[in-house]
């Protein structure tokens, strides 16, 4: 599954693009961003409610495919700057993060979480 399939499908509104059309590789979930770096794979779209600058910064790092901010959270034109500076897709919801979820389930987007060696 794509980035695009999973806009369409869920329906989610585009702040910032992705650069290009990437697989999904599958998904996480969490609010506290040190949770994200430490466990979210490589490829993830990944689900939360948080809009700071932070969320670029963590996204790039941890490589993920992109975010998608629940609950109708609209982030502040310096988030939106830096995502397009470092090349992290933005996408939104009004939807909560547990439907969303779902949602990206049923898609057959399944967790991926790093697991310790």
């Amino acid at each position: 599954m794509t980035i695009t399939d999973v806009i369409r499908d869920l329906g989610l509104s585009t702040i910032v693009p992705a650069q290009e059309d990437i697989v999904v590789q599958g998904g996480y979930v969490s609010d506290l961003l040190s949770d994200v770096m430490g466990r979210a794979e490589a490829g993830s779209v990944w689900v939360t409610v948080q809009s700071h600058q932070n969320i670029v910064a963590v996204a790039a790092l941890a490589d993920l495919a992109g975010i998608i901010i629940v609950n109708g959270v609209q982030p502040e034109a310096a988030v939106i700057s830096k995502a397009r500076e470092q090349g992290v897709a933005v996408y939104g919801t009004t939807g909560d993060a547990f439907n969303t979820v779902g949602k990206l389930y049923a898609l057959g987007v399944m967790g991926r979480v790093k697991r310790d060696t």
